[in-house]
């Protein structure tokens, strides 16, 4: 934190020096708001207090606020409170929209130059880059975040945050993203983070398909599902979705697999993510054949009522079809 370079113009400078002067005062405890308290929110979210932050949250769901104000959050009855004497505002939405709305309620009525956003939900790059204009023009600061790691690394504080904005803003948030995560990468400009997680959960929706494909086989073929798990993770088709959130029941403990698919990493919010790559995709001329097949299937599992289902479920509909 003492040898950054703020690589930016003075008046950009001058506001993020004094977040950094702020939290150094405090004794490296910052004062910290947090939209979204959802299946990984609320996780990321007491994470913060657990090294000694101080946090102003919100949440459409009463019951996500109540758990954390019973770990010593102070709720908010709006978006503009959260964000009033923030050092950092954090959040962690569903979608493009919601993002949108959100902001736009946000800086209604102005917010402080000291405050820098910092948004960790998934959406399109564009949007990112519409709403770090919509801040900026209010005078405060705006970095897009997005994560990987599920549920399990946002519970172990291991995520991997993608940041897009200045070199300057990234060494600005890094510390408070390092409360919650475990590799904090600088991705380039504003939007660089998202094209980054886009890019990433494409990935993982086809990895997790295929994963339940060969699973799916391999037990009916009459192998034992422990151990050709088992030989996967020691082979070339070894893979976080295998390995971490393997899709049958009994392997993995922590996976969703376990809980009848409830919680985690949603089908809704799966088909969302690749349907934002497909978009990105059409936009820069960029060939998808995997990743648009994946889209359609997830897309199959939600009009099947499965949208609220981990996205591993896609492992239990294959079970109970057949090749006709």
């Amino acid at each position: 934190m003492l040898g950054i370079r703020v690589l930016c113009t003075p008046k950009n400078a001058i506001q993020i020096g004094d977040v950094l002067a702020r939290f150094m005062s405090t004794g490296g405890s910052s004062n910290i708001g947090f939209i979204g308290l959802g299946n990984m929110g609320g996780h990321m979210a007491n994470n913060l207090m657990k090294q000694g932050h101080k946090l102003n949250v919100y949440d459409v769901s009463s019951p996500a606020c109540d758990a954390l104000k019973t770990k010593g959050a102070n709720v908010c009855s709006s978006p503009q409170d959260v964000a009033k004497n923030a050092d950092f505002v954090i959040t962690m939405l569903p979608n493009n929209d919601i993002v949108s709305k959100t902001y736009e309620t946000i800086v209604k009525d102005g917010v402080s130059s000291k405050t820098i956003f910092i948004d960790s939900s998934t959406i399109d790059p564009n949007v990112a880059k519409s709403i770090q204009k919509l801040v900026t023009s209010k005078g405060a600061r705006f970095v897009d975040a997005p994560v990987s790691g599920g549920v399990p690394g946002a519970e172990a504080a291991t995520l991997t945050f993608m940041v897009g904005g200045t070199s300057a803003e990234y060494e600005a948030v890094k510390s408070t993203l390092e409360c919650m995560g475990k590799r904090i990468t600088h991705c380039g400009d504003y939007g660089m983070g998202q094209a980054a997680k886009l890019c990433n959960n494409m990935l993982l929706g086809i990895s997790m398909i295929g994963v339940c494909e060969t699973m799916n086989l391999a037990i009916r073929l009459g192998l034992d599902a422990k151990m050709f798990m088992d030989i996967v993770n020691s082979s070339t088709g070894r893979c976080w979705s295998s390995e971490v959130y393997n899709p049958v029941p009994g392997l993995v403990p922590t996976a969703p697999a376990n809980k009848d698919y409830a919680g985690g990493f949603s089908t809704e919010l799966i088909t969302k993510d690749l349907g934002l790559a497909s978009g990105v995709a059409t936009a820069s001329n960029t060939p998808i054949p995997l990743g648009s097949m994946a889209h359609q299937i997830y897309r199959t599992l939600k009009s099947r009522g499965l949208g609220n289902k981990d996205f591993s479920v896609v492992y239990d509909f294959l079970k109970n079809e057949k090749n006709n």
